[in-house]
């Protein structure tokens, strides 16, 4: 067993697929195997397969990600649904690794105590950082597995918020690039669902302080459906909410994009359902006022959307 995870270490060059081929393959089968044992529950790992399979997993999959294809572009001019995705030629072998990983966590032989040496924090952050990856393959497997490690590991999961909670900021304030944050909203919306009532402060600066601000982006059609999803959530767990966000969006509401109008009219139209009087009340003014504009705009999308 030893000796197969020794093997699948080896990581060959994918950039050329003439290279090694047979090694590839041998690797493949290799890791077929692997994959199998784990998923057939056969055994429990012991402590020394259990570093030298994380050890196999490191080498494989934790590496940087290569130049991104929107590296020179601007902010301003990169728009990631005209952008060709980007598919990792290694993915016959990081697919079958992801899936070693994941079977393994999901195993009800696994030893959550064991397993903590090893999950720790340094490799949730690495895990976060590969979410940038262009391969929505490779994205969607990582979403899987973080929301399993989450649910696993009661002790990583303030950690994990940090963590999402920080990649948010740099990509609202700094950077306006990254290709996984409708992802992390996904895992984010399943986890506001499992928020213990009443809120905790924490949970109500992360709606103030990073899902909010998320709206200022200016592709946030890229991950608008999942933000929608978590702020709703939010509102309903506690209906005090309603003013904050409903004010929130006002503070954010596009200028001379019209598209981004349209798909914050349907948000508000969300809100609003869940909105009690009280609250309605106090941001009505405002609401109205941004309302009155939109009516009466140029744009026979963002008026129609209005009036409904």
């Amino acid at each position: 067993f030893i000796k197969k995870l020794n093997l699948s270490s080896v990581v060959f060059d994918s950039t050329d697929s003439t290279k090694n081929a047979k090694e590839k393959e041998i690797k493949r089968q290799t890791l077929l195997e692997l994959v199998d044992y784990v998923a057939s529950g056969s055994g429990r790992f012991v402590e020394p397969a259990l570093e030298d399979c994380f050890k196999m997993i490191s080498a494989n999959l934790l590496r940087s990600l290569p130049p991104s294809s929107h590296e020179n572009t601007s902010a301003d001019s990169f728009d990631p649904e005209e952008e060709e995705p980007s598919l990792d030629p290694a993915w016959p072998h990081l697919q079958l690794v992801y899936e070693f990983l994941l079977r393994y966590i999901v195993s009800p032989e696994t030893d959550a105590k064991a397993a903590k040496r090893y999950i720790d924090h340094s490799l949730v952050l690495q895990l976060l950082d590969l979410f940038d990856s262009e391969d929505r393959r490779e994205r969607e497997y990582l979403k899987t597995i973080l929301h399993r490690i989450y649910g696993k590991f009661m002790v990583h999961r303030p950690f994990i918020r940090k963590a999402i909670n920080n990649i948010f900021y740099r990509f609202i304030f700094e950077t306006e690039k990254h290709n996984g944050i409708g992802e992390l909203l996904e895992i984010l919306g399943s986890i506001i669902n499992g928020f213990a009532l009443p809120l905790k402060e924490e949970h109500k600066l992360f709606l103030v302080r990073a899902l909010i601000p998320l709206h200022k982006p200016k592709c946030v059609a890229m991950y608008h459906q999942q933000l929608s999803y978590c702020i709703t959530q939010f509102v309903e767990k506690d209906l005090k909410l309603a003013d904050t966000v409903i004010r929130g969006l006002l503070k954010y509401w596009p200028l001379t994009n019209s598209q981004k109008e349209v798909l914050f009219l349907g948000e508000l139209e969300e809100v609003l359902e869940a909105t009690q009087p009280a609250e309605f009340q106090r941001c009505m003014i405002p609401l109205f006022r941004q309302i009155g504009c939109c009516l009466n705009s140029l744009h026979f999308q963002v008026a129609e959307r209005a009036l409904f």
